[in-house]
């Protein structure tokens, strides 16, 4: 898994497969999900994160992997 913010641009992505992208689906306001061939969602964008995830900062963030 991969996870990318983009201050300027205010967009967080997570990459979940090194899958090739097949298709993209915007299923709320600002946040597209990407599916690769086998319909499995393969990425997550969220563009104004700041919008969608309150209080948002890298010093915060945290992924824990069970």
């Amino acid at each position: 898994m991969k996870v990318r913010f983009d201050e300027e641009d205010d967009a967080l992505y997570i990459r979940l497969s090194d899958a090739n992208i097949v298709e993209s689906e915007e299923v709320q306001p600002g946040i597209i999900l990407d599916y690769d061939g086998d319909n499995r969602v393969v990425g997550i964008e969220i563009l104004r994160v700041s919008r969608h995830v309150p209080d948002f900062s890298l010093k915060q963030f945290q992924v824990d992997v069970a």
